[in-house]
């Protein structure tokens, strides 16, 4: 199951980590959000020791959204390194964002 994380981690759970990281970027009031969160918490259980996949509310944690041009939602962007690897916007199937991490 994916983790919800604040502005306040952010910096040490995404751009510090050793491994690739998902970043969920949601909305509690989101339709499309509310579908992704299943699949998201697949790729979490999928990817479980080759990455890290967090959940970011975007009305708690704007400065990081606008920080990554998040501008819909949802969007999941995966950071590798700090640095920004693939992103994709709207709700998407299971197989889409497991690519992502290609």
């Amino acid at each position: 199951m994916a983790q919800q994380i604040s502005s306040q981690e952010f910096e040490e759970k995404v751009l510090k980590s050793d491994k690739p990281v998902l970043v969920d970027f949601f909305a509690t009031w989101c339709g499309p959000c509310k579908m992704m969160s299943p699949v998201i918490d697949e790729v979490a259980t999928d990817m479980e020791g080759k990455a890290a996949v967090y959940k970011l509310d975007v009305d708690e944690s704007s400065d990081i959204a606008q920080r990554y041009g998040v501008m819909s939602i949802p969007t999941l962007i995966v950071f590798e390194n700090g640095e920004v690897k693939n992103q994709t916007l709207g709700a998407q199937p299971k197989q889409a964002v497991l690519d992502l991490f290609n």
